[in-house]
């Protein structure tokens, strides 16, 4: 039976993998969108099995959350760059992540952790949208049906024969049903970030020296 970590470690190969293919369009691409679904489906799969296994623990919780940043900034650079979305979603997506994952860092340090019984979200409402695991599953939902449409229309526009199939409208609808749930994902990541910025800032605060008593103004 594969660890939790390690099918963490097949979700960030695949990831890679599944964005080569998409490069090299007509099956390849069809076959990358399989991958895709795997990958994303890889997040749970992890999750899963620490919890049945009780493999749980701080550091692979932490793991995991890197894992996600990778995987997750990986295919909005790629699909920006591909010209579905604008620049400026893995921009702010990675942005609040950098800066959620810091204060993170410092609040680990001190002993909390992002989730579950030691989680340094303190407030009601903070638990509810940052930690509670209804946010955090709705959000990877819109997430994750954010890059299967847009990685479902690439792998279409790749076959000449399918745009003839659909009319010009139906791929029309198709591509702003993708950026729709790239806007949605992008409200959502914004959102569930101010809690954990506004309660981490205590962890950073005290993580911060306090100057020697004599020493101000030397």
């Amino acid at each position: 039976m594969l660890s939790p970590n390690q099918i963490t470690l097949i979700r960030l190969a695949l990831v890679f993998v599944s964005i080569g293919l998409f490069t090299l369009g007509s099956y390849a691409s069809l076959l990358a969108l399989v991958l895709l679904v795997i990958t994303l489906g890889l997040d749970a799969a992890d999750g899963f099995v620490a919890r049945r296994f009780r493999l749980t623990s701080d550091a692979g919780a932490a793991f995991d959350i890197a894992a996600d940043r990778i995987v997750e900034s990986a295919y909005w650079i790629f699909f920006a760059s591909a010209g579905l979305i604008s620049f400026w979603i893995p921009t702010i997506i990675i942005a609040r992540g950098g800066l959620t994952d810091f204060l993170r860092a410092i609040a680990f340090k001190q002993g909390q952790t992002a989730f579950g019984e030691k989680s340094m979200m303190k407030s009601r409402w903070g638990q509810i949208l940052a930690s509670s695991r209804a946010s955090r599953a709705a959000y990877g939902i819109i997430k994750c049906a954010a890059f299967f449409v847009m990685g479902a229309y690439l792998a279409l526009n790749d076959f000449p024969q399918v745009r003839a199939a659909l009319s010009t409208g139906a791929m029309r609808a198709f591509y702003f049903g993708a950026i729709a749930l790239a806007g949605a994902s992008v409200a959502f990541c914004i959102v569930r970030g101010v809690p954990v910025i506004v309660e981490g800032m205590r962890f950073f605060a005290k993580s911060q020296p306090v100057p020697k008593l004599g020493s101000v103004g030397k």
